[in-house]
């Protein structure tokens, strides 16, 4: 009888399904076992999750079978293919043998830095992929995520950013962000609206057409290949010395944001490839840790402005007088009889996440629990965890075949 590690292990080594179906929708079976696996799930269910997601995701369609390469990658070829969507497997035999040449820490020194630009490619998910694979030490997992980086890629455009300007912190950030769009949103809705309208960067190939398909992937990488001004005023918080000063700020920030719009599933996903983005960025030298945290602010504002809105910056503040001082009691704090009352919602939480068949909402309370607990257990994780996402619907889109 094989343990709980056993499982999990053979899960994440699997390959028996392709990394993406019905054209560029993400396989998320992995992200749901580390999420679940992480939330205390025996390995049953598990196992029983996985299975079940296989036969029938939550967008009624199954996993397919590994799709044929088109390419052979090599180390003289694999920049040429970046983004085109057609050799995910063969990027996973080009990584498995420099990670065997070299070690796994050298092939992210190596690679990352000119794949992590296109962090928001498949909606995040192949950073995710990436980032949570390097959060329970799995190689495969490592190899896939790294790989569908490079089947995925679409930059944020990091070379466009401006010397830094002076925000004290990524709320600061924020807010600054949020009066902007209160005093010029109809200037910021018209222009989005005016970009997204023009599709010529999928005719002359520097979108691929899959993303059209997609419709929200396509607004976010034709938002990034745009580019406004207000993406590139670098703050100077992103250089900071010691990076705990950067992270945990990070996330504040980003759950004000989630929780502006409780159960966004856009969101939602920035927290989620917020906690990969910081997985790979603790394995790079110091130097490339902040182009790190560039390319995720820039991709953050790219996936916000995709939307053609921005919360109101009054909604952000109130929100920010709740929760910046607001703290979870701790059991030696509480009565007896009540012991550590709020942080107690934390079961209640993780038994409704568990049971759910949108992965998604387990992943946001498997990163969320973890930053509250390393925290110094900030109110705003436990309640913003709570705000669970549905599937979205699919766009009129979906009734053309897939591209890809």
């Amino acid at each position: 009888m094989p343990d709980r590690e056993e499982v999990i292990d053979a899960l994440l080594d699997d390959r028996t399904y392709h990394i993406e179906f019905n054209g560029h929708l993400t396989n998320h079976a992995k992200h749901a076992v580390v999420a679940l696996a992480g939330l205390g799930v025996p390995a049953a269910d598990i196992k029983a999750y996985y299975d079940a997601y296989a036969k029938l995701t939550s967008y009624g369609f199954g996993l397919e079978a590994p799709k044929p390469d088109r390419h052979l990658i090599t180390e003289r070829n694999w920049r040429e293919h970046l983004g085109q969507r057609t050799s995910f497997w063969s990027y996973c035999d080009f990584f498995d043998r420099r990670e065997r040449e070299l070690g796994l820490e050298e092939v992210l020194r190596r690679y990352v830095p000119e794949l992590l630009p296109g962090w928001t490619g498949s909606f995040t998910h192949a950073t995710i992929h990436l980032g949570w694979a390097l959060d329970v030490g799995h190689r495969w997992m490592a190899i896939e995520g790294l790989a569908y980086l490079a089947f995925s890629y679409s930059t944020c455009h990091p070379e466009r950013a401006r010397p830094p300007r002076e925000d004290g912190a990524p709320v600061d950030s924020l807010l600054r962000l949020a009066g902007v769009w209160d005093e010029h949103r109809d200037e910021l809705t018209h222009w989005v609206a005016g970009i997204l309208a023009d599709t010529s960067p999928v005719e002359d190939g520097r979108i691929h057409p899959e993303l059209l398909r997609s419709g929200l992937q396509f607004r976010i990488a034709r938002t990034l290949s745009e580019g406004h001004p207000l993406f590139y005023d670098t703050p100077a918080w992103t250089g900071n010395d010691t990076w705990n000063d950067t992270w945990e700020p990070l996330y504040y920030a980003v759950s004000l944001l989630y929780l502006s719009r409780p159960g966004d599933f856009v969101l939602l996903h920035l927290i989620t490839s917020l906690y990969a983005v910081e997985r790979i960025a603790e394995r790079l030298p110091a130097e490339q840790r902040r182009e790190a945290v560039v390319c995720f602010w820039i991709g953050l504002l790219g996936t916000v402005f995709s939307g053609g809105d921005f919360p109101h910056r009054a909604k952000l503040a109130a929100l920010h007088r709740i929760f910046s001082e607001a703290t979870d009691e701790s059991p030696a704090e509480s009565p007896a009889e009540s012991p550590g009352r709020d942080a107690g919602d934390w079961d209640t939480i993780v038994g409704r996440a568990v049971l759910e068949e949108e992965e998604h909402n387990p992943k946001l309370v498997y990163v969320l629990r973890r930053v509250w607990e390393r925290s110094g257990r900030r109110s705003i994780y436990r309640v913003a965890a709570g705000q669970f996402t549905a599937t979205p619907e699919l766009p009129p889109s979906f009734d053309e075949p897939p591209t890809a």
